[in-house]
């Protein structure tokens, strides 16, 4: 018989937690897959980005809480939270996670804070570079509700894997676990970043299942109000929730400067490189709404040799092969027409014809299952290479709240789901207003 004593005791139960959470991040992919009539549908989701040098992700944390500030799309009994440490460089030591309703700032609703279990370990470690999904937790959420996810971190995380644009004002706390603690007296620092946090499922009997939105910055709500809600995608959450009948999830898998074809350290693996984590393996996933592409164009618009540009036909064949892929697990894809960018920074009248080029053949091949034309409906009617002034953020790319839902409005809920009324939108949703935004 082996007598471990108490240091080698403690070394066996992380080595177990550890290889525990390991299995269970291992397992995650299928997981999330599920199987057909499972019911369960991502309510939320957020792409993972590597951490900025400058920024709180690349310091990192150092024994800190982290509440974040989610919004679902559908409601459902129970829940399972994905955490993400896809680009950290060392293991992350999770203390404790709880989930709870959002309350003013960053407190919670008195009485709703629920712990998450991984792998039936209330404290783990995520290996770099995995991703793992939780045990259902026991928890009832509403349709287009502000959720606060609290994660304590032990010790040194080292750089976050996160996600830059939330649109959302997330909280740091002083050092220490403040998971259970209703109050907001511990969260002293904000940021408007996502960390750790990838995706909520829940289950929802009926459910319809789960569109993707796979895009860029303007996916990613980018010039929308911060802590409204405002991106596109969740304004399409709305206009679904007021037409009732079965539940369809949006998820949002936009990220800031996002390219189809190639990666960048500000702005995440290019869309054929993250195709199948972000969309094709999201649970219920079946259709998927494509808009990327504008950043193709414009990072290589104004570079001195014109064989470095973009060109459509590179845009188009990765396109073709996203379309090829999606098919392949028998599911829809939608593709949306670019937005017209006259007078933003990357704009050429070269990457304009290209822009063009692009939207005619979205427009005309009949290769997506689909076209949403975006770029009908937000182009300045006076002038249709420029975005119509009431939509504009300022920069002449993003959209502004009005814009965003403009958007929304021009997705048919029929194209989505077949029994809906074409064209029936509801009546409007109002975007939150009733929780404070410090």
């Amino acid at each position: 018989m082996v007598r471990l004593g108490l240091p080698g005791a403690v070394v066996l139960l992380v080595l177990v937690v550890t290889v525990a959470v390991s299995l269970s991040s291992r397992l995650a992919v299928a997981a999330r897959r599920g199987h057909a009539g499972d019911s369960w549908v991502t309510t939320w989701s957020a792409s993972p980005q590597v951490a900025g040098r400058e920024t709180l992700a690349g310091v990192g944390f150092d024994g800190q809480t982290i509440r974040e500030i989610i919004f679902t799309s559908v409601g459902g009994d129970p829940i399972r939270l994905e955490l993400t440490n896809l680009y950290g460089t060392a293991p992350l030591r999770v203390g404790r996670v709880t989930v709870a309703v959002a309350g003013p700032g960053a407190a919670v609703r008195p009485g709703t804070i629920h712990p998450v279990i991984f792998g039936g370990s209330a404290s783990f470690r995520i290996p770099a570079g995995t991703q793992i999904l939780s045990d259902p937790v026991a928890m009832r959420v509403q349709s287009l509700q502000d959720l606060a996810v609290s994660i304590y971190l032990q010790g040194r995380t080292g750089a976050a894997t996160g996600h830059t644009w939330a649109q959302e004002v997330n909280w740091v706390s002083t050092p220490g676990d403040h998971t259970a603690e209703e109050g907001a007296g511990a969260f002293v620092v904000r940021t408007r970043s996502w960390y750790y946090v990838s995706d909520l499922l829940v289950r929802s009997p009926g459910a319809a299942g789960t569109v993707v939105a796979l895009g860029d910055s303007i996916t990613d709500g980018v010039g929308s109000t911060v802590g409204a809600d405002a991106r596109w995608p969740n304004d399409l959450a709305r206009r679904l929730d007021a037409l009732g009948g079965p539940p369809l999830a949006v998820a949002d898998e936009g990220i800031g400067g996002n390219r189809v074809l190639t990666g960048a350290a500000c702005c995440g693996v290019s869309a054929e490189a993250r195709f199948e984590r972000d969309a094709l393996d999201q649970p219920g996933v079946r259709d998927i709404i494509m808009l990327e592409g504008i950043n193709d164009i414009g990072f290589t618009a104004r570079l001195p040799d014109p064989r470095a540009h973009i060109s459509a036909a590179q845009i188009i064949a990765g396109y073709q092969r996203l379309i090829g892929q999606a098919h392949a697990r028998g599911l829809k894809i939608f593709g949306a027409t670019l937005l017209p960018f006259q007078g933003a920074g990357s704009y050429t009248a070269a990457a304009e014809a290209t822009r063009e080029a692009v939207n005619t053949w979205i427009r005309t091949s009949g290769a997506f299952d689909g076209v949403i034309d975006f770029d009908a409906a937000m182009r300045d009617p006076a002038d249709p290479l420029r975005l119509n002034p009431a939509y504009d953020s300022g920069d002449h790319l993003h959209p502004n709240d009005a814009g965003y839902q403009a958007m929304a409005d021009v997705v048919s809920p029929a194209m989505l789901r077949p029994c809906a009324q074409p064209g029936a939108g509801g009546p409007k949703v109002p975007r939150r207003g009733d929780r404070a935004i410090a």
